[in-house]
Formats: C-alpha cells, sequence, structure tokens
C-alpha cells in the first residue's frame, strides 16, 4: 500500500492538515498523521483539535512512499526545529521519496535545510526568502522540481492534495477523487 506521513505541530494550518489527510485517504493511501511534540494532540493555526495518530518518535525508522508538510505559523517553525524531523527527511530525500510542503513549510522547513538547493518552488507570499537555494516561481498554486512538491498556501491545499495524489497514484485516480469532490 502507498504510505504518507504528515507530521502536524501546534499552529499548523488547519485547512492544510485536513484537506492533505482526507483527499489521500479517499484516494487510498495510508496516511499517518505524526505529532512532532511529545503528545499527540496539538492545537492547530485557527483552534482546531487534532489528534495525530501516533507520536513522530513512533514511525521514525519507517520509509513511506511521501511526506507532507502542512505550513501554518508556529507549526512551520515547530517542524523546522524538530531535528527528528529532518533526519527523517533527509533519510527519505536521499532515497527519493517525494517531499511535499505547503504555505510557510517550504521556505521555513524544506528552504532552511537545504532540500530546495536548485529546484524550482513556491510558498506562502512573503517567505520566499527562505527558498534557500531555489528558483522561485509565484505565479503558480503548485510547483513539481524532482522528488519536491510546493504550493502556496491554504486556498490552493486541494490542488496540492490532488496533485501529490497524482504523483502517489495516477492521474486517473487523483481524476476519480476530484470528480467525486466535484473538483
Amino acid at each position: 500500500m502507498t504510505t504518507l506521513l504528515v507530521p502536524i505541530a501546534d499552529g499548523s494550518e488547519d485547512i492544510e492538515i485536513v484537506t492533505i489527510i482526507d483527499v489521500l485517504r479517499r484516494g487510498k493511501v495510508e496516511v499517518v498523521v505524526a505529532s512532532v511534540h511529545e503528545r499527540k494532540a496539538i492545537q492547530a493555526a485557527r483552534g482546531t483539535k487534532i489528534e495525530a495518530d501516533v507520536l513522530l518518535v513512533d514511525v521514525a525508522e519507517t520509509m513511506f512512499d511521501a511526506i507532507a508538510l502542512p505550513g501554518g505559523m508556529p507549526g512551520a517553525e515547530h517542524l523546522r526545529d524538530s531535528h527528528l524531523l529532518v533526519d527523517i527527511l533527509e533519510k527519505h530525500d536521499i532515497h527519493d521519496a517525494l517531499l511535499a510542503a505547503i504555505c510557510a513549510a517550504p521556505a521555513v522547513v524544506l528552504g532552511t535545510h537545504g532540500f530546495l538547493v536548485d529546484k524550482q518552488a513556491t510558498c506562502y507570499p512573503g517567505f520566499e526568502a527562505g527558498l534557500t537555494g531555489a528558483d522561485y516561481i509565484p505565479d503558480q498554486p503548485v510547483v513539481m522540481d524532482g522528488n519536491i512538491l510546493t504550493s502556496t498556501g491554504p486556498a490552493t491545499a486541494m490542488t496540492f492534495a490532488l496533485s501529490l495524489l497524482a504523483n502517489l497514484k495516477g492521474y486517473d485516480i487523483a481524476q476519480e477523487v476530484a470528480d467525486q469532490l466535484l473538483c
């Protein structure tokens, strides 16, 4: 089965978390939601309380087909500051797993830790300086370069999630889910 890790933290963007999880599960992807904190429950950026499936430490040795990072502040900073998450991202990047990030996360997490060097990427407007070493593409809602998928923010969460699904399960599955969602 195709697997996706969605790390979350206090202050992660509500819409992005839920949209990624919902769309990918509709596409029959095994989604594992992992808190970077020492507790499963987080409070998202707009106050939604979300409980992760596991703690990140519980899946640190697991290889996933993809990792999707929601944005939101200070959620993206919590993801950035998780040494364990950065180690997991590095391990997956070496194996060419898909690394996806939306909103502030492309800049705050991937850019800070050097995953975007010589890549095209996008992010939430105002965070582009954090896309260290990347070619910033401001006029596209979703940008794919190699194993890196980035998107701009909450309004593009559905497009981002469907793009992620298409990369993991194929265009036909993504189109089927999009049709069911009336996209």
